[in-house]
């Protein structure tokens, strides 16, 4: 007999939420808040929407099925199942948050805050949660989800990481960053403020920022397209480092490849530092389209 699905329900928490945790009582939440010129009543009706789709969300899953939740904070310690039906509550970013743990789960993406959010991810609302995890175990669920391909970066130690929009390699405080690239030609030992590497999906956020900064030629590629675009963020001159291979597409098959040539290099995905690859002097790591892609409800 097969198993249930089971419905993951993905929520971060709000910020009504961290400014009690952090000063302890709603009465000094506002005292800090109004020093400053804020009020926290703003804050606290976003919570109360959020709350309110999470629990509408909650009590849409069939009773049949199993259930569980976990926040932002915990992803890394949750254990995701084969069978799980991942519903993602909040903001297109927490999409981008979740994606990385998992391995081709349906995902449901659901705004906690319509108006607020772009909704390129979080496509749906709070009320149509039944018929939505309904969809995600049909027969012909295939046909409604979205592929979103995904970048994968391994370092030689067997380190891992996966991220939707954006890869980035370098120094974790930001300042130059030595290493030799690789990228179908010669080698060439750089110095730079980091390299990105992203996907479709990222080409709207940082890469893009890069790409209209030094307006790129480069075609960006489309969300579900199996190529990448990378960029070395303000490469410098040197008589021992270049600034010939600073920008590229990768498709599927290729890889960047950067050998560290500093004490210490960082790569991290999605704008997560917390959860990054750590890399010494002397290892390579490499860039390329994962495996793995994101599977979203459409």
């Amino acid at each position: 007999m097969s198993l249930a699905p089971r419905a993951v329900l993905v929520h971060r928490r709000t910020e009504y939420r961290e400014l009690i945790d952090r000063h302890g009582t709603r009465g000094q939440a506002e005292f800090f808040l109004r020093s400053r010129g804020l009020e926290i009543a703003e804050v606290e009706q976003r919570h109360r929407i959020t709350e309110a789709a999470v629990a509408r969300v909650a009590g849409a899953v069939p009773a049949d099925w199993r259930h569980a939740r976990v926040e932002r904070g915990d992803l890394a310690r949750f254990l995701f199942a084969p069978e799980d039906v991942v519903v993602v509550v909040g903001q297109d970013g927490l999409v981008a948050n979740t994606a990385k743990y998992l391995q081709g789960q349906p995902v449901v993406g659901i705004d906690a805050e319509p108006g607020r959010n772009p909704g390129v991810l979080v496509r749906h609302r709070a009320g149509d949660t039944a018929k939505l995890l309904r969809a995600a175990t049909s027969a012909g669920v295939e046909g409604r989800l979205d592929p979103r391909t995904m970048v994968e970066a391994v370092a030689d130690d067997t380190q891992r990481l996966l991220a939707l929009n954006e890869i980035y390699l370098g120094q974790p405080g930001h300042q130059t960053s030595r290493y030799r690239l690789e990228a179908g030609r010669a080698p060439e030992a750089q110095a730079s403020s980091g390299v990105l590497v992203g996907t479709g999906t990222g080409a709207t956020g940082w890469c893009r920022s890069a790409w209209l900064e030094r307006a790129s030629p480069l075609p960006l590629p489309a969300p579900a397209s199996p190529e990448l675009a990378w960029f070395v963020r303000e490469a410098w001159p040197s008589p021992t480092t270049g600034t010939e291979q600073v920008q590229g597409i990768l498709d599927r098959g290729r890889q960047l490849s950067l050998t560290v040539e500093s004490d210490r290099l960082v790569a991290f995905g999605d704008g997560i530092e917390s959860d990054a690859l750590e890399l010494a002097w002397g290892q390579v790591v490499r860039i390329g389209v994962a495996a793995t892609r994101l599977r979203l409800l459409a």
